[in-house]
């Protein structure tokens, strides 16, 4: 029968100790984000975000949030949030700002999704601003990453669940382009339209009569002088 010396004994404890403190080590600080509805094309979700401050000397004034896939930010309306801060959206998400909050004090809002795409998790890319210039860049996909960005589990979408139309664009239609006038033919040119495909114009006529008279007239003067010459 093999025997166990003290020396054993104390360096299994302590190995045992140390696997103990291991695994009760805090995770280190970071965004988390949870849902009222955590199911694939559920609609009008409220999701809500917890941006634990890292910092001990600034405190949180900004979270800038990149939206996944199937998200838009036409898609996402403000709920509630820090006082006094403000939410608009971006090309690619949103952000929510305001006042530096105090240092030390987490930043917690949340954000209604007019639709949940159908996927099993959704990765809300996060960048985190500080009073002093500091970013927390929870941007990395792969959860046990040094920096995993906040990420919703999603259940599978409900039997006859279905995506909803696209929101509608803000943009305005232009205005049509107002269709030109067909210019009207004044009186002369369309009598002129008309002699031109029937024969000579009413002026024509008019104008070769005139000619005839003066030519009888020059004719009848012509006769009358000669006749007076000869008597």
């Amino acid at each position: 029968m093999s025997r166990i010396t003290l020396p054993r004994l104390c360096l299994a404890a302590a190995g045992a100790a140390t696997a103990v403190l291991l695994t009760a080590v805090p995770a280190a600080a970071h965004t988390e984000v949870e849902a009222d509805k955590a199911q694939a094309l559920a609609e009008n979700v409220t999701v809500s975000f917890h941006a634990e401050a890292e910092s001990d000397t600034s405190g949180i004034k900004e979270v800038r949030v990149v939206l996944p896939e199937g998200i838009a930010p036409a898609d996402v309306t403000y709920g509630e949030g820090p006082k006094g801060w403000k939410f608009s959206a971006t090309d690619d998400g949103y952000s929510v700002k305001g006042a530096e909050l105090k240092t030390g004090e987490s930043a917690e809002y949340s954000v209604v999704v007019r639709q949940l795409p159908d996927a099993e998790e959704v990765p809300f890319k996060t960048l985190q601003t500080y009073g002093d210039g500091h970013v927390d860049r929870w941007i990395e996909l792969d959860e046990n990453g040094e920096n995993p960005a906040p990420t919703l589990k999603l259940k599978a979408a409900a039997a006859g669940a279905k995506a909803v139309s696209p929101s509608p664009s803000a943009s305005a239609s232009p205005s049509p382009t107002p269709e030109k006038p067909t210019p009207t033919a004044s009186p002369q040119a369309a009598e002129t339209e008309k002699d031109d495909e029937g024969g000579l114009s009413a002026g024509a006529w008019t104008g070769i009569g005139a000619g005839i008279l003066v030519a009888a007239a020059a004719v009848v003067f012509a006769v009358r002088r000669r006749g007076g010459a000869e008597e």
